[in-house]
């Protein structure tokens, strides 16, 4: 007796495959976006069951695996906003002395932006930047990081991000300023300037 591997085989994208053939992908996708390994998993499991469900909705109009990452978006957003509530207390950020070493008391650049020389659409193009980047991005604080995924990797409007994070547009503002920072530090760290290896 065939496998259901072995009889679905010939069928493409039948739901039986979707692990096998979308799983992957999915993770990598869910993980770069919430940094969390186990809520990764969690989104991508409900990202299944959902398609499961709604397995009629796939009309053909688009690829199964652009249908499946259409449904972890929401699946995504619904995870982010579900530890928004339950974390509602404003998050303190560390005090690194980041803020006190790029400005001074007036809250002007001490040294001003430096110009990497370089264009960040290229930058992207390579696999070992963007290995770099996702690890600067994983060590934001959650809320932060949360706020600048939301708006650079999932286009979304301030006012979908401030009712999901249940944040008021000027904090959102401080959040994505302070991920910015943060992002901009552990760049220049990790990618432009990096310390020697030891020998």
């Amino acid at each position: 007796m065939a496998s259901i591997k072995e009889t679905t085989a010939s069928v493409p994208d039948s739901p039986q495959l979707w692990v096998d053939d979308h799983g992957d992908a999915l993770f990598r996708y869910a993980l770069s976006r919430l940094r969390d390994q186990s809520a990764a998993e969690d989104v991508v499991q409900e990202t299944f069951l959902a398609a499961l469900n709604s397995e009629k909705a796939f009309s053909g109009k688009s690829s199964i695996r652009t249908g499946l990452i259409g449904i972890l978006k929401h699946k995504i957003v619904d995870h982010i906003r579900r530890e928004s509530r339950m974390n509602p207390v404003e998050e303190v950020l560390p005090e690194d002395g980041l803020d006190a070493e790029l400005f001074d008391t007036g809250g002007r650049w001490r040294n001003g932006l430096r110009d990497w020389e370089v264009r960040p659409d290229q930058l992207l193009q390579r696999k070992e930047f963007a290995y770099v980047l996702n690890g600067c991005i994983e060590k934001l604080p959650a809320k932060p990081g949360s706020a600048f995924c939301l708006r650079e990797m999932e286009n979304q409007s301030t006012d979908e991000i401030c009712k999901v994070l249940a944040v008021t547009p000027t904090h959102l503002w401080v959040l994505l300023h302070r991920a910015r920072i943060r992002l901009q530090a552990c760049l220049d760290q990790n990618w432009f300037n990096p310390a020697p290896k030891e020998t």
